[in-house]
């Protein structure tokens, strides 16, 4: 029997039609979590208040004189009533030790987690949580049914919080991501949003614009799905997944590392946030602390689009650890992980669907891209990242899937495309082929950028604007080439061409 996962009622969603001038709370208010306790009847209680009188009197008689007992037949000289207080404690001890012993056994899910409305339209077998073991030998059985956005947030650490806990939930994001998963095209698409956008976060005594990274620091997940709905022409987003600071770390030391390219020297010392990177150049194995130094590494004047290209670099080599054959036994595990150092409301049966997705995922259905626009030269911080979306409808509907009337997709023929020409054969002759070649073909807008420091056996066709159609087109005109769609190519380039040793 396949079960197919129906998400519910958007609860975002919902609570984004209230919100059109402020925001009234900075708390997350987890409806779904609320428990309304049943009404009691009038003559229950009287009930309970003038219980009848009880048939087994005696039983409870003798089971009172067993202190007695003991006290005269053990030869006790110590008062009566200091036995009747070392039963009692003796008593409370042994009912935790037993209650402490079931805590460890119960699996960490149960139905408090699931709405009324879940419960009430579940099916039986729905309603009877499994435990661990049967929920994930049952992974196949659970599916997607629709198209969902999920936003991820990596938290900055908060000061004076333990790590996991709710308070440590609550800083700016560091990361955001929105994750559209679409089970009838087969694909998970990525669109990373550079923690400097800038956003309306209308506030009570608060005007004008600031940045996204603000918004779970001043309203939680709700305030932060919110602004990015209104920034995306209300896009829908299903879910929310905030990880705290060791998140990150703990994830990528469970999978025995990551396999990643650092393509530069990493120095970088902070006391006040307690932040310390020093990695080298080189393809290397990071542990969870050197992964959170790769993804949280900032070089000065270049904005946050550098870093987003390394975050994008990083979710590629978790998602090709975690489709290790290795690996599959440690999901529940994994699971146990993500309820401490994740925060998310997400069901398990929704994480069991995702899960059962992504490891029938072909690789060619992962695109990632970053959120179209600029860089500000002239406002007052020069970070600050201003949206562009002109001829992006093809990106909206595809990473965020929403239309929007009016916006027209990017028309222009590949041979029109700004196109890199970037060196990774350690054959300097060959860029100058490249581009002699391009330009016979009818490419005008070809630029080199800087060789790449890592020697490639193939060559790669790196789609930067997410439309992994213009990499296919310029993969007939080339003849080869493997297409990565994803931000990792020149930033000013709509397509980068990396050289590799096949290039003949």
């Amino acid at each position: 029997m396949i079960k197919r996962v129906e998400w519910s009622e958007n609860p975002l969603r919902s609570q984004q039609v209230a919100f059109e001038t402020e925001v009234r709370s900075q708390q997350i208010q987890h409806t779904e979590n609320q428990v309304t306790p049943a009404p009691v009847a009038d003559s229950q209680e009287e009930v309970e208040l003038n219980p009848p009188p009880n048939p087994n009197r005696s039983v409870v008689e003798s089971v009172g004189a067993i202190p007695n007992q003991l006290y005269e037949r053990l030869g006790l000289t110590m008062p009566r009533w200091l036995l009747w207080i070392m039963t009692v404690v003796i008593g409370i001890i042994l009912s935790g030790l037993l209650v402490s012993t079931l805590a460890l056994w119960t699996p960490l899910w149960s139905n408090l987690d699931r709405t009324d409305e879940d419960l009430g339209t579940a099916t039986k077998d729905e309603v009877k949580i499994p435990l661990p073991g049967e929920l994930w030998s049952k992974l196949s059985q659970y599916q997607l049914s629709r198209p969902m956005n999920i936003l991820i947030m990596g938290i900055e650490p908060v000061n004076g919080t333990v790590d996991g806990s709710p308070e440590s939930f609550v800083g700016k994001s560091d990361t955001m991501l929105l994750v559209r998963l679409n089970p009838s095209e087969k694909s998970v698409r990525v669109l990373s949003i550079p923690r400097d956008t800038m956003i309306a976060i209308p506030e009570k005594g608060e005007k004008g614009l600031t940045k996204v990274s603000d918004a779970n620091a001043k309203g939680g997940p709700v305030l932060a799905a919110r602004v990015v709905s209104r920034t995306l022409n209300n896009a829908p987003i299903d879910r929310y997944i905030r990880i705290s600071t060791s998140g990150l770390r703990q994830l990528v030391d469970q999978l025995g590392g990551v396999e990643v390219f650092v393509p530069q020297s990493m120095e970088y010392k902070d006391s006040s946030s307690r932040l310390s990177i020093n990695l080298v150049s080189g393809w290397q194995t990071l542990n969870g602390e050197q992964a959170e130094q790769f993804a949280r590494f900032r070089e000065p004047g270049l904005g946050d689009l550098p870093r987003v290209q390394r975050q994008q670099a990083l979710i590629a080599a978790l998602l090709q650890r975690l489709n290790s054959p290795t690996v599959l036994p440690r999901l529940p595990q994994l699971t146990r992980l993500m309820r401490k150092y994740f925060d998310t409301n997400l069901k398990m049966e929704e994480m069991m669907a995702l899960v059962n997705f992504g490891l029938n995922l072909d690789r060619d259905n992962f695109q990632m891209t970053v959120l179209p626009g600029t860089f500000s030269r002239f406002s007052k911080d020069p970070d600050s990242y201003w949206l562009n979306m002109t001829g992006q409808q093809s990106l909206l509907n595809d990473y965020v899937g929403v239309n929007v009337p009016g916006l027209k997709p990017d028309m222009r023929q590949v041979p029109n495309l700004k196109i890199a020409i970037q060196n990774a054969s350690n054959q300097p002759q060959l860029t100058e082929k490249v581009i002699a070649y391009l330009k016979h073909k009818g490419f005008t807008n070809i630029y080199k950028v800087p060789n790449w420091p890592d020697t490639q056996r193939q060559t790669q066709i790196v789609v930067q604007k997410g439309n992994r159609q213009v990499g296919v087109d310029l993969q007939k005109v080339l003849g080869l080439g493997q297409i990565e769609v994803s931000a990792i190519g020149d930033l000013e380039s709509d397509l980068t061409i990396r050289i590799g040793k096949d290039w003949k």
